[in-house]
């Protein structure tokens, strides 16, 4: 089993998955081994095991979150995270379900809603909920809500943790199956795991950042309102990556304080002296980048993401399509290849609203000395005396372009989501297969 899952990665994430769904539904597995009790109707098990699978769903969260190498390999932060808010979802129906199945078929269970007179257990259920509400509430509709990253990752973090530890002490304090003393163990033990997970990710990972910093070296303007952040590391040889893949990055402050942010390198992978992110002037963070001097103490995590050229050794070229920001990844991947000497064929059809918003315009046309490389401008508000493709990237426009052999090719898509979405469709009616198209969202949080 081990060799196989050394040699095929469809194998090892089919373990993961397989890994998942066990962790779900042993709580399940285990309350079957216990004698129902008497005088309680289908329904109320039933509601009792969506609580059950529910609590094992939100545990199982902290390892969704803990940037685990090995399950990220297989996936992709960017898939896992995807999959992290959709699952939140299926684990806040169950348990918000759970008690309300209880008082349609045992309206008496209506008073545990009483706080101040309800017992222990009860008040830790209601507690529980309120944590989960709060912490679905303020994750789907943070930006609509106006709440800063930084703060709501810190309040995201003690829902969570509020939302399974009371909810694991409401299922003690209840008593049915969890009577004997090895299911009692049994659940400790995921919540000793999921404990130990946030302490990995809060305490041992920043301490691990800690013995290897960077400096920051300089902070070089680029055209569309891009900062390009160069650091070096101090101390320690730094590390290589895969062109395309990403890190998160803390500037000026401990690991330890939790504000650190995801970006894309730039650079070229094979040189770990120094690592690149190009960064573009949104808001928050993003907008004091140009503010950062040089020697400024930098921390990262990575790096991060399956979204490379380096997975796709024996592809027979690469076609990239880029909107605005999104050109970040596809730049390390072309740098990468030029000095590579890579000889493959890249196409690259770049979207931006105007020619002064084309950030690398200058970098991008010196590659094509280096590289079998072909670049498509697309602007959406083009000068009077520009000749080449304008609006948006459209199944017309893919069609002039890419190869008419669709499956030689590996696609890579990173812009605004409604463009990626757009593409993505579009390649699919020119009978692109789903397996080689690859995209990389800009917000992972």
């Amino acid at each position: 089993m081990q060799r196989l899952l050394m040699r095929s990665p469809v194998a090892v994430a089919a373990f993961w998955i397989g890994l998942y769904l066990l962790l779900t539904i042993l709580p399940l597995l285990v309350m079957l081994l216990h004698l129902v009790p008497e005088g309680r109707s289908f329904w109320i098990e039933f509601s009792v095991a969506l609580g059950f699978i529910g609590l094992a769903m939100m545990a199982l969260q902290f390892a969704l979150t803990a940037r685990i190498n090995r399950i990220e390999a297989s996936y992709g932060v960017d898939i896992i995270l995807q999959f992290h808010r959709y699952i939140s979802l299926v684990a806040f129906a169950f348990i918000i379900i759970h008690p309300l199945i209880l008082f349609v078929v045992a309206p008496e269970t209506q008073q545990l809603l009483n706080f101040f007179q309800a017992p222990w257990r009860a008040r830790f259920a209601v507690i529980a909920t309120l944590a989960l509400i709060l912490l679905v509430v303020t994750s789907i509709w943070r930006k609509r809500l106006n709440i800063p990253y930084e703060p709501w990752r810190t309040a995201h973090g003690i829902f969570a943790v509020c939302a399974v530890g009371f909810g694991l002490a409401h299922a003690i304090g209840v008593g049915f199956y969890l009577g004997l003393f090895w299911k009692s163990v049994l659940w400790s033990a995921i919540a000793l795991f999921a404990l130990w997970l946030l302490i990995y990710v809060r305490v041992v990972k920043p301490w691990l950042m800690t013995r290897k910093p960077y400096l920051v070296e300089e902070v070089i303007p680029q055209k569309g309102d891009v900062w390009t952040l160069a650091v070096r590391p101090i101390g320690h040889e730094g590390m290589r990556f895969q062109p395309g893949q990403f890190a998160w990055i803390t500037v000026d402050i401990s690991p330890f304080r939790m504000r650190e942010h995801p970006f894309s390198m730039s650079s070229n992978g094979d040189r770990p002296e120094r690592w690149e992110f190009s960064i573009k002037a949104l808001g928050d963070f993003t907008n004091t980048i140009k503010d950062i001097k040089p020697g400024t103490k930098a921390f990262i995590d990575g790096p991060y993401g399956v979204f490379t050229i380096d997975r796709y050794w024996d592809s027979a070229g690469f076609v990239m399509i880029a909107g605005g920001i999104g050109i970040t990844p596809m730049m390390s991947m072309l740098v990468t290849a030029a000095e590579r000497k890579d000889d493959r064929p890249f196409l690259l059809i770049y979207a931006n609203k105007t020619w002064e918003d084309i950030t690398f315009r200058e970098e991008l046309d010196a590659l094509k000395e280096k590289l079998d490389l072909k670049i498509v401008h697309v602007l959406r508000k083009p000068s009077e005396d520009w000749t080449g493709e304008t609006g948006y990237v459209d199944k017309e426009l893919l069609q002039r372009y890419i190869p008419l052999h669709r499956g030689t090719r590996q696609y890579f898509i990173c812009a605004a989501s409604k463009m990626m979405d757009q593409v993505e469709i579009a390649l699919g009616e020119l009978d692109v297969p789903v397996t080689n198209i690859h995209i990389e969202h800009f917000n992972l949080v």
